[in-house]
């Protein structure tokens, strides 16, 4: 249902359009990016699955309704007002950018025409669902480019926000590239491949290390991770290498990960386990998995929490959420750096350049349209599809984004225009 997860005014300003008579008056709502995160070139667009199914089920139930008429702010409604908001549905079109995409300052993400109060009540959710998962997978899509191939897992819910921002995190990240959670709902619920073996107290709940290593192994198997940095990494890796096969490997936590992972990888090739593998874990981001590779740490996989989890060096996005056109009149704010265009819009991408026009506009030659018709009438166009081919999506898309938006330095603002078009009814509006 989830009429009431939304920002009082979106209520409110329902009430003050049935009474100004103005409830199926047509408008259309841009969700766009005005400004990148800190620190970020690109962003990779997600979230766009839940937006989608959060329109669909849009509803007030009697017990919602009934909060409503006693808040004092509703004191005023008037009276059918609420009997209207029983009937409420979500009966728009929505058109957005695919999950998987890539955009920059000043494109639009999504685009909603509907009736005023259908387009407007959404707006709060719409623009927490698009804004979280699309920080997640752009840090895990960084955080994946400088593994340099290794496989990355997200160990992020217990740092996450509240544990249903760990799942959708979980689902972002998987998005962006890497290879798996350790959140099995995430496995459950959308596919993601569920990751991990065991945490330090399983190894304080024995009375030797060695016991703890063996009686994981009887469980797990091949998929066996011991982690030896209970007591001495070292000692550890010896004890693990002494239990052998059949093993995945194990995984360093703390520590000087240079080090210790050069000792390890030499203890495991001299016990005959070359095909051993060492992940490490611990305060991990891009930036420190770039250092340490270059320092010539012996690492086949990372495993990153925290950072990834909360998108910690830029854990807020400028998206904004704005009427464009009301009642068939084109509509834009004029306030000092925060000034948005008018009409439905189209986002047009070229090879090397990206122009914002008018959904009126024919599609220029050479151009590809990036916004696609994702609901009519309230209802999907298509299913969803799935989170491997959105995945895939975004593997390609950043494959094919020039070396200096991929790279972890800023660079100059990726070519973004207003179509001719555009800019002459921005001009008389």
């Amino acid at each position: 249902m989830n009429g009431l997860l939304t920002d009082l005014y979106e209520l409110t300003m329902a009430a003050g359009f049935w009474a100004a008579g103005k409830w199926a008056e047509p408008a259309v709502f841009d969700l766009t990016l005005r400004r990148l995160p800190r620190y970020r070139n690109y962003v990779l667009a997600a979230g766009l699955e839940q937006a989608a199914e959060y329109l669909r089920g849009l509803a007030f139930t009697a017990e919602e309704i009934d909060y409503l008429r006693g808040l004092p702010q509703f004191a005023g409604a008037p009276a059918d007002f609420f009997p209207a908001l029983r009937e409420f549905r979500f009966r728009g079109d929505v058109d957005a950018v695919p999950e998987g995409t890539i955009l920059f300052a000043g494109e639009p993400v999504l685009q909603v025409r509907a009736a005023l109060p259908q387009g407007q009540i959404p707006e709060t959710y719409l623009l927490a669902a698009i804004t979280h998962q699309t920080l997640i997978a752009t840090k895990a899509a960084r955080v994946v480019l400088e593994a340099r191939g290794r496989p990355v897992i997200e160990f992020g819910t217990r740092r996450a926000h509240s544990a249903e921002a760990g799942v959708l995190g979980a689902r972002a990240a998987y998005l962006g590239g890497c290879a798996g959670s350790s959140n099995t709902l995430a496995g459950f619920r959308y596919g993601v491949p569920p990751m991990g073996t065991a945490a330090h107290s399983w190894v304080l709940s024995f009375p030797h290390e060695i016991d703890a290593f063996r009686a994981l192994q009887r469980v797990l198997g091949a998929a066996t991770v011991q982690l030896v940095d209970t007591y001495d990494v070292c000692e550890g890796v010896r004890r693990a290498a002494a239990v052998g096969r059949p093993w995945w490997g194990i995984r360093i936590d703390s520590g000087d990960f240079v080090a210790l992972s050069r000792a390890a990888r030499q203890i495991l090739d001299e016990a005959g386990f070359p095909d051993a593998r060492i992940l490490i874990s611990g305060d991990l981001d891009e930036y420190r998995i770039r250092d340490l590779l270059a320092a010539g740490a012996r690492v086949d996989a990372f495993g990153v929490g925290t950072e990834l989890a909360v998108s910690a060096d830029a854990p807020a996005m400028g998206a904004v959420y704005k009427l464009a056109e009301v009642g068939g009149r084109p509509a834009a704010k004029r306030s000092p750096e925060k000034t948005t265009l008018p009409g439905a819009k189209q986002l047009f991408r070229f090879p090397v350049h990206d122009v914002v026009g008018l959904a009126s506009e024919p599609c220029p030659a050479g151009a590809v349209p990036v916004l696609e018709p994702v609901l009519r009438d309230g209802e999907l166009v298509r299913p969803h599809p799935s989170l491997a081919a959105i995945r895939e999506r975004a593997r390609a898309a950043l494959d094919a984004l020039p070396a200096p938006w991929r790279a972890l330095e800023p660079a100059m603002p990726y070519p973004v225009h207003i179509s001719e078009a555009l800019q002459r009814l921005a001009a008389t509006t």
